[in-house]
C-alpha cells in the first residue's frame, strides 16, 4: 500500500505546487500511484501525466467535488466533498464541472463583495491575480491569503474563523450538485466515488455516521481514511461503518503544498487487514 496517494492539489486549485511540481515530489517521495484532485477541476490532468511520462509514476484521473446533503429530520443541508477517481469517460463529469466553474467563479467574487464592508477595501482584483487571473480557480484559501497579505488577519485560519466559514458574515455556502447526483455523474463517467475526509465536516458523530450511511445507500464506492493523527477512536468509528456497509477504503493525503505545510506528500493512514483498497479496481 505505501507508494500510493490519492488526495492531492496542485496550484490549479488552492495547492502551491504546479502539477509538474506535485509530479517530481512524488516520485522523489518514491509515490508509484497518484491522484491530482484539485477542487472541481480536472485542469491539471494533462500537465501532471505529460510529467510522469517515461517515469515509474502512474497518474490516475481525479478530482474533489464540491456537493452537499441533508437530513430530512433537520432540513439542514451541509458541504461535502467527493472524490472522483479513475474516470474511464470522463465526458459527462466534465460537463458538471464546467456549472462547478461557474458557481466557484460566482461565490468568490460574492465573498469579497462581503467582505468590502466589513474591511472597508474591494479585494477582487488581488485574488484573482493569485489564480492567473482565472476566476474559476478561487477558493477561499486564495481570499484568506490576500487578508494576510494585506493585514487584515494575522494568519490563513484566522480570515475563516472571523470571516469566510459557515456563519460568519463573509461566508458563502457552495451551492454544488446533490451527493446522490454527484455519485451518479461519476459512475456515469465509469469511475468510483469516494467520500474525502469524513471527519472533517465539522459534523457530530452521529451526523458523520449517518452520511457514511447515505452515501453507501447512493451508491458510493469508498471511504477516505482519516489521517493517523485523528484520536484512535475516530478511526474506529469510520471503521466500523467501512464494515457495516461494505464499502472499500481510499488513501490520500490532502497534500496543499506550504497552504497546508503540516500535511506531507505521501504521508497516508493504514489499512486494516480486512480492508479492500479502491486501486485495486482501478483498471
Amino acid at each position: 500500500m505505501e507508494g500510493i496517494d490519492l488526495h492531492t492539489h496542485s496550484n490549479i486549485s488552492d495547492g502551491t505546487l504546479s502539477p509538474e511540481q506535485l509530479v517530481h515530489a512524488a516520485i522523489e517521495k518514491g509515490i508509484h500511484t497518484l491522484a491530482l484532485t484539485d477542487h472541481d477541476t480536472m485542469d491539471g490532468l494533462v500537465l501532471a501525466q505529460e510529467a510522469a511520462e517515461n517515469n515509474a509514476l502512474k497518474i490516475i484521473s481525479g478530482v474533489e467535488i464540491s456537493s452537499q446533503w441533508s437530513r430530512p429530520s433537520t432540513k439542514k443541508s451541509y458541504g461535502v466533498h467527493v472524490v472522483a477517481l479513475n474516470m474511464q469517460n470522463p465526458a459527462p463529469l466534465n460537463a458538471l464541472l464546467e456549472q462547478q466553474k461557474i458557481i466557484r467563479a460566482e461565490r468568490a467574487k460574492q465573498i469579497c463583495d462581503l467582505l468590502t464592508p466589513l474591511i472597508g477595501e474591494d479585494i477582487y482584483l488581488d485574488v484573482i491575480a493569485k489564480v492567473d487571473n482565472i476566476p474559476d480557480r478561487i477558493t477561499r484559501t486564495h481570499i484568506a491569503k490576500t487578508l494576510v497579505e494585506k493585514g487584515y488577519v494575522s494568519r490563513p485560519q484566522q480570515a475563516f474563523d472571523k470571516y469566510i466559514k459557515e456563519g460568519k458574515k463573509a461566508y458563502v455556502k457552495f451551492d454544488g450538485l446533490g451527493l446522490q447526483e454527484t455519485i451518479e455523474v461519476i459512475h456515469q463517467s465509469g469511475g468510483f466515488a469516494v467520500l474525502a475526509h469524513p471527519t472533517r465536516y465539522d459534523l457530530s458523530a452521529t451526523n458523520i455516521r449517518y452520511l457514511i450511511e447515505i452515501f453507501s445507500k447512493f451508491g458510493g464506492d469508498a471511504v477516505e481514511l482519516p489521517p493517523a493523527v485523528e484520536p484512535a477512536s475516530t478511526r474506529q468509528m469510520v471503521d466500523r461503518m467501512i464494515e457495516e456497509y461494505d464499502l472499500k477504503v481510499s488513501v490520500g493525503s490532502d497534500f496543499h503544498g506550504d497552504n497546508m505545510p503540516w500535511i506531507r506528500l505521501g504521508n497516508i493512514p493504514r489499512l486494516k487487514d480486512w480492508q479492500v483498497g479502491i486501486w485495486e479496481s482501478f483498471s
